[in-house]
């Protein structure tokens, strides 16, 4: 081989050698380059629950509140922030925020399950499981018990957390008890529609069929009281008949007395 020929070669080989070096080095950078964020992912964990927000008001709080996320780098978007942006709505129980490869922002709600409605004559509002209370939504209402009348809690419609006083809580845990006690019954889940509350924080239960007011009085000894309502069913209507009485009150330690 002549040594043009050989010249040609290693001069090939080195441009050859300079371009994979190049490219390795582009590549490389490209890979380096920051991932920006080209769209927003919303998922509601339990939208076949519950409808209290919907994928539109996620953005909607986001756009106003956080500022500009599209267009930017992904690991400069403040993921904290935008969980408190959403965490402070007061039906979201916990979003959880994410990005990933494909440039999306993602955002995971739960919303929070309500178990009692109380109705003030100022308005209303919702009580969970846990006895956080959060306002009624105007989007959307939950068919949950409702609880009416002199309702011994100072919270006014557009309040939102766990309640201070400690006197306050007893009884709305107590109440929230019975509820729970209506709503794993075969018997109850369905049978009692409403709940009036007289002054002291005693309950009056309103059946769905019949003249009858139950005094259920305060919201103890649960298991005892629901028992006499029974037996006052399966006891004392077969023997009077369905329309004999209006007032059914137990809270009477082993009586029941009608009226």
């Amino acid at each position: 081989m002549s040594k043009i020929v050989r010249h040609i070669i290693n001069g090939v080989s080195a441009a050859l050698l300079t371009a994979c070096l190049v490219l390795a080095y582009m590549s490389g950078v490209s890979c380096r380059a920051p991932l920006k964020c080209t769209g927003l992912n919303i998922e509601i964990a339990d939208s076949s629950i519950n409808r209290f927000v919907s994928k539109a008001d996620i953005r909607k709080y986001l756009d106003k509140e956080y500022g500009e996320y599209i267009g930017m780098p992904l690991d400069s978007i403040d993921l904290a922030k935008v969980e408190r942006i959403i965490d402070g709505r007061s039906a979201v129980n916990k979003s959880q925020a994410f990005t990933t490869r494909d440039g999306n922002l993602n955002i995971v709600v739960t919303q929070r399950t309500p178990l009692v409605r109380f109705q003030k004559s100022d308005g209303g509002f919702y009580a969970d499981a846990e006895g956080f209370l959060f306002p009624l939504q105007s989007s959307y209402a939950s068919r949950v018990q409702v609880i009416d009348g002199e309702i011994p809690l100072k919270a006014n419609s557009g309040y939102k957390g766990e309640l201070t006083d400690e006197k306050e809580k007893a009884w709305l845990k107590n109440v929230l008890n019975v509820v729970s006690y209506m709503e794993n019954s075969r018997i109850w889940k369905d049978k009692i529609v409403q709940i009036s509350v007289c002054d002291g924080g005693e309950l009056v239960m309103v059946p769905r069929i019949g003249k009858e007011r139950f005094h259920f009085g305060q919201p103890d000894n649960i298991e005892e009281k629901f028992r006499k309502m029974e037996l006052y069913y399966t006891g004392i209507v077969p023997a009077k008949g369905d329309k004999e009485y209006s007032k059914v009150s137990l809270e009477y330690e082993g009586q029941i007395i009608c009226r």
